[in-house]
């Protein structure tokens, strides 16, 4: 009779695999505010692409590909790759091109080597940023990636090219001198 009392407590004091809250956030369909993370300790090197946000506290090398998500990297995180995703949260080390959709993040922690292209950015105090900013708030980002002259027709469609202008610095017709000038 105490063997059999003793059994039952052990059996009760396991966790069901329905009060596992591991196994029941892996189950949850969607990704409403949780996020994937790489870990200070785990190095990867190839290519992330996937349906849910992304903390990167390790080390990657690669791409990362989340176009409707968010990737944040962490202050210990070691990013050499470009990124695409919704929202961009740099507080690490970045190096590649950035492309937010909506917009991109660089916190006073934040050094990033490389292009921007994001309609919004915000680049906090003390950040370190080398590289180009290409923003424009109306203009989705699909749109600027595919911007070129197309001939229908015989007739030029779409933006023209801008030809140098040329501008005499000297006068006398001896020593002429140029500038170039594009705008």
């Amino acid at each position: 009779m105490f063997e059999k009392h003793r059994n039952n407590k052990t059996k009760s004091a396991l966790p069901s695999p329905q009060q596992d809250n591991f196994t029941a956030s892996v189950n949850t369909p969607g990704s409403s505010g949780r996020a994937a993370v790489i870990g200070p300790g785990i190095y990867i090197n190839g290519d992330i692409s996937g349906d849910e946000n992304l903390l990167i506290e390790g080390k990657v090398d690669g791409k990362i590909r989340l176009e409707a998500h968010q990737v944040d990297v962490g202050k210990s995180g070691r990013v050499n790759a470009d990124i695409k995703a919704k929202v961009i949260k740099i507080a690490g080390q970045v190096r590649g091109d950035l492309t937010g959709t909506e917009k991109v993040i660089i916190s006073r922690s934040g050094n990033v080597h490389g292009n921007i292209v994001a309609p919004r950015m915000t680049l906090e105090d003390g950040a370190i940023f080398k590289g180009s900013i290409d923003m424009d708030p109306g203009e989705p980002v699909k749109a600027k990636i595919s911007k070129a002259t197309k001939k229908v027709d015989g007739k030029t469609f779409g933006k023209p090219v801008e030809t140098p202008k040329v501008i005499s610095t000297d006068k006398s017709s001896k020593n002429t001198a140029y500038s170039l000038n594009g705008g």
